[in-house]
């Protein structure tokens, strides 16, 4: 297989960028820096991407690995054959190459391989000819075969041995798996039963649906309620489409005298072996399938979240709400220092509201708190309440908003929690944890692990390395996107630039701690075992606000700082006019003076150039800040005030492939369903929509007793659909 030719083929890419992008994975270069910094040499290929490239480069380069290893193995074995050897270099996936490897693949003791033993793969064979006329007679070579001291005692146990080695043969052959899983997945059908009267699970009692047309997200389901017992599940096909097919292939002569011998041998490999085989690599194809495009999912909602923009220059007071050990409450300034915490009791049982109320107006008037960060957890319903009606009696400026808790509570007790708040006990740095999310969610949120955010779909049902190799590439892609402050950052912001890992950004902050505030991008190099090539790949990530170098604190790389200096002067700009908020008709000049002419004049590429002009227009910028703004609110809502056609804004916290979860400001997240999106037909909602949209919704249905609210988005203006 030509792997760079195959890669350029499924990607519709041309073959040399594909090269020049593999060169450059190969030589030990990221993700983010050839996205971001090497466009002239992969033909401006995002990180997206290569990440998918990437993934099959690897996927590639491994079967050709295995492929290597099965003809190995097959060559020692002394069985290889011309037919098998080209059967292996035709083969494109891992599944075909075990098919070939199967039938020489050491295995335990079978009933077909007793009957080897037995001495009986003569008389298989004979049958497997289908001759016309056998002479001896069939029986008669039977007979032949009779051996007392091998546990052969008559001709029908010879015959009933060759039977198990023809069904094993079907069962192992390449050709005959590869179309019996063909017809399988094209005519089959998933079925479920219900095991074990489990609720949830109820709609999937008596279900059955296609093969090739369930969804992905019904398949999880399906297979957690199978391992919770309350479904049985099976693969259903209609028998005959397969048997006449094997018939087919390995039929040569319905008129011979083996002929009923044969087929029932081929009838009891398909049920015996080769039906349930075939079952459990459809439902692993399935779930594998259905996972990748759930961690699809996950990704694209966890890359949105985490791009939401940050409430900049605020002072946050986050509020983590409790019944019987208190509400939880944290000054955070907009530095991100924690002023002062306390501790208050205005939900059950204690209910000592007025006395709350106090320390709540104290603690705002006294740091001048802009914003309050209330966790969605246990008892928010109260204290949302609780806040509002606070917030009334204060008449101030002072808003409110609900900040998703997922994974507080693992970073609140992770050793990264305790070495960052020592002193403080659990439910503080939760409370810190809130405000902080509000505050700036990138830099909080990937403290935590991923899969613990709560914006995906059956994320614990899938393989675990698999979802942290995908989850892990999108925070990566996202603190680069944004770049960090060097002299700010906390390690786990900084591990995720690219070039440097969780040593180097511990190494860096203890630099930072013990030799004050960096000066410039380069003193990077001083930090002990920080080397050049970490630094090609992390500088242009890192700002220095502060720099006397003003591209310090830019996304153009140190490579380039002659480009971006020569681009100035030609144009007479000096770095007082860059520090002075940007160069705001540098690109209608360079436009002007036509950016091909220009690039080569600079000795540059053209999208190097068109980025150092996006960062000289805005040095310093956040990519986030283009973004819509969190909902802060100041009324508390229930779920009892709902009434049908009630129209709200909401903040879209999930999507799924059913639909979206919709905040609309009550305790409760409503679902706006795939139907009721938008008028126009959508094969997924994330075709319209995106964590952290703010949209316009009405009240379709309320179920109190299931505290569920149907949303609907058709119809209702202010919606750009």
């Amino acid at each position: 297989m030509d792997i760079l030719k195959t890669l350029a083929s499924e990607l519709t890419l041309p073959e040399k960028q594909v090269q020049a992008a593999v060169e450059l994975l190969d030589g030990g270069n990221t993700v983010p820096f050839i996205a971001r910094y090497r466009k002239e040499v992969t033909g401006g290929l995002d990180d997206t991407c290569l990440r998918n490239l990437l993934e099959r480069l690897t996927y590639l380069r491994n079967l050709e690995a295995r492929k290597e290893e099965v003809r190995g193995l097959i060559t020692g074995m002394e069985k290889m054959t011309d037919q098998i050897a080209a059967a292996i270099d035709a083969a494109v996936t891992m599944t075909e190459v075990e098919d070939i490897y199967r039938p020489f693949r050491p295995m335990r003791r079978t009933r077909a391989s007793v009957a080897r033993e037995r001495g009986l793969e003569p008389l298989a064979e004979a049958i497997l000819t289908q001759k016309k006329i056998y002479s001896p007679t069939l029986n008669e070579l039977a007979q032949t075969f009779v051996n007392p001291e091998k546990e052969v005692n008559s001709a029908e146990d010879a015959m009933a041995g060759a039977s198990d080695i023809i069904a094993e043969t079907v069962s192992d052959d390449p050709a005959c798996r590869g179309e019996v899983r063909e017809l399988t997945a094209k005519y089959g059908k998933i079925i479920c039963k219900m095991d074990k009267d489990i609720p949830v699970y109820a709609q999937y009692y008596e279900y059955s649906e296609t093969i090739r047309t369930i969804p992905g997200h019904r398949i999880l389901a399906i297979n957690r309620g199978e391992r919770e017992e309350a479904l049985k599940v099976s693969v259903e096909i209609d028998r005959d489409i397969v048997l006449n097919a094997l018939f087919a292939r390995i039929v040569t002569n319905p008129k011979s005298p083996a002929y009923p011998i044969l087929s029932a041998a081929v009838c009891d490999g398909y049920d015996r072996l080769l039906a349930p085989s075939v079952e459990r690599e459809i439902r692993s194809d399935l779930t594998d399938t259905a996972s990748e495009g759930a961690i699809k999912n996950f990704s694209m909602n966890l890359r949105n979240l985490l791009l939401q923009p940050p409430l900049k220059g605020k002072t946050v007071l986050g509020y983590d709400p409790g019944y019987r050990t208190g509400c939880k409450l944290a000054v955070v300034m907009p530095t991100g220092a924690v002023a002062e915490t306390a501790v208050i009791y205005p939900t059950k049982p204690h209910e000592k509201i007025e006395q709350a109320r106090k320390k709540v107006i104290s603690l705002l008037e006294k740091y001048s708190v802009d914003v309050i960060a209330i966790g969605n957890g246990t008892a928010s319903g109260e204290s949302e309440l609780f806040i509002a009606e606070t917030l009334q009696q204060l008449k101030g400026n002072v808003r409110y908003s609900i900040v998703s808790e997922a994974g507080a509570s693992v970073y609140s007790a992770s050793e990264l929690g305790a070495e960052e708040f020592p002193d403080f006990d659990v439910t503080e740095r939760s409370a810190v944890s809130i405000a902080r999310r509000l505050q700036d969610p990138l830099a909080e949120l990937v403290k935590i692990d991923p899969k613990s955010i709560g914006v995906g779909q059956y994320q614990h049902d899938m393989k675990p390395a698999r979802l942290d190799e995908a989850l892990s590439g999108v925070v990566e892609d996202c603190v680069n996107a944004v770049g960090v402050d060097l002299n700010t950052a906390s390690p786990s912001l900084l591990s995720y630039i690219a070039g440097i890992n969780r040593t180097s950004a511990k190494n860096i902050v203890k630099y930072r701690e013990e030799n004050g505030a960096f000066a410039k991008r380069a003193d990077v190099l001083k930090v002990p075992r920080f080397g050049a090539k970490a630094y090609e790949q992390a500088a242009g990530f890192l700002r220095v606000p502060g720099s006397k170098v003003i591209l310090d604190n830019t996304g153009v790389h140190p490579e380039s700082y002659k480009v971006a200096k020569a681009l100035c002067e030609k144009f007479g700009y000096t770095d007082t006019d860059i520090a002075a908020g940007g160069l705001k008709d540098l690109r209608v000049k360079a436009e002007k003076a036509g950016l091909a002419s220009l690039a080569a004049e600079l000795d540059c590429g053209v999208p190097t150039l068109t980025d150092i002009i996006g960062e000289l227009e805005k040095p310093g910028r956040d990519i986030r800040d283009a973004l819509p703004m969190p909902v802060l609110r100041e009324k508390v809502l229930t779920m009892e005030e709902l009434t049908e056609g009630q129209i709200l804004t909401g903040t879209v916290r999930n999507v799924v492939d059913f639909g979206a979860f919709v905040d609309i400001g009550v305790h409760e997240d409503g679902l706006v369903h795939i139907s009721e999106i938008t008028d126009r037909y959508i094969k997924h909602p994330s075709q319209v929509l995106e964590v952290g949209d703010v949209v316009q919704v009405a009240v379709k249905k309320v179920d109190l007793r299931r505290k569920r609210i149907g949303l609907t988005m058709k119809g209702v203006p202010g919606n750009r659909l």
